[in-house]
C-alpha cells in the first residue's frame, strides 16, 4: 500500500480543492442527509465541509492512509475518521451520500465496484465522485516510460498506479440500473504553476509515489533525475515563467432508486 506525505499532497491543495467543490454543489438540494461517508476523505477537508453543509450528519471520513487521516483528525473531532480499505468497505448504516473526491481512480475494475457502492445507498440516496483522467495524461505516460526505459525498470514492473477509467457511458450504464438519475460529465481545467519543476513537484504528492517507493538511494534519485528533465520537455514553461498543466477530470452524481 502506498503511503502517503499530507505536506507534499497539500502544497496544491487550492488546486485539488476546487473540483472537490465543484462536486460538493451539485449535491442535490433536496437531500436530507443523516448518514454520510466521504471514501478516500484524504486530508478531510471535504468531511468537514459536509459536515457544515448537513450538520445533522453523522459524517465518516474513511482513507488507507494513516498519515493523512492523523492530519484529518485535528480539524474535526465530530467526525468519525475511519482508517480502511474502499474495496472491503461496508457500511452498517445505509448512506444516504457517498462522497468521493479523487480517489476511486486508483482502484480497479469499476463495472463491478461502482455498483456495490451504489447499492449501499437507501433509496434516494445519493453517490457524488470526482476521478481524475489520468492514466493518458502526460505527466502519467512519461511516468510509466521513464520507469520502462531505465536500470530500474524491473523493479518497477507491475507497479500498481493509477487505473484507466471508463468512458462517461460506462459509468451511466453501470449506475443507470440502479438509479433514479444519473448525471456525467468531465472538466478540464488548466493549472497554472509556478516555480522549477511544478509538474514533478504536483507528481510527487500523488501519482509517482509508488514508483519512487519501490527503489532504494542512489536509483530512487537517479530515477527522479529522469523523470524531471522528461517532464521538463513535456511542459515546457510559458513565456511568462508559468507551467500549464492541463488536467482533465471526470464527474458523476447518482441517486439511488
Amino acid at each position: 500500500m502506498t503511503s502517503w506525505d499530507p505536506d507534499q499532497y497539500a502544497r496544491y491543495r487550492a488546486y485539488r480543492a476546487r473540483p472537490a467543490n465543484d462536486l460538493l454543489a451539485q449535491i442535490p438540494h433536496d437531500l436530507d442527509a443523516h448518514e454520510i461517508w466521504d471514501l478516500g476523505c484524504g486530508l478531510g477537508e471535504q468531511a468537514v465541509d459536509l459536515k457544515r453543509r448537513f450538520p445533522q450528519a453523522r459524517v465518516h471520513g474513511l482513507d488507507s492512509s494513516a498519515s493523512m487521516l492523523e492530519k484529518a483528525r485535528a480539524l474535526d473531532a465530530s467526525i468519525d475518521w475511519v482508517l480502511a480499505d474502499v474495496t472491503t468497505w461496508t457500511p452498517e448504516t445505509p448512506p444516504d451520500l457517498i462522497f468521493s473526491n479523487a480517489a476511486l481512480h486508483w482502484l480497479p475494475d469499476h463495472a463491478a465496484l461502482f455498483p456495490r457502492l451504489m447499492r449501499t445507498l437507501r433509496s434516494g440516496g445519493v453517490f457524488a465522485c470526482q476521478m481524475p483522467l489520468s492514466y493518458d495524461a502526460p505527466q502519467h505516460v512519461t511516468l510509466r516510460e521513464t520507469a520502462a526505459n531505465g536500470p530500474w525498470s524491473g523493479r518497477l514492473e507491475g507497479i500498481d498506479g493509477v487505473k484507466r477509467l471508463g468512458r462517461p457511458e460506462d459509468y451511466y450504464a453501470w449506475l443507470s440500473p440502479l438509479s433514479a438519475g444519473v448525471d456525467v460529465w468531465t472538466t478540464t481545467y488548466l493549472h497554472v504553476l509556478e516555480g522549477d519543476d511544478p509538474v514533478f513537484e504536483w507528481m510527487l504528492g500523488s501519482g509517482s509515489r509508488p514508483f519512487l517507493e519501490a527503489l532504494t538511494e542512489p536509483e530512487r534519485t537517479a530515477f527522479s533525475d529522469a523523470y524531471r528533465a522528461a517532464l521538463s520537455r513535456a511542459f515546457p514553461k510559458h513565456p511568462d515563467g508559468a507551467t500549464l498543466l492541463p488536467f482533465q477530470r471526470l464527474f458523476l452524481t447518482a441517486r439511488r432508486s
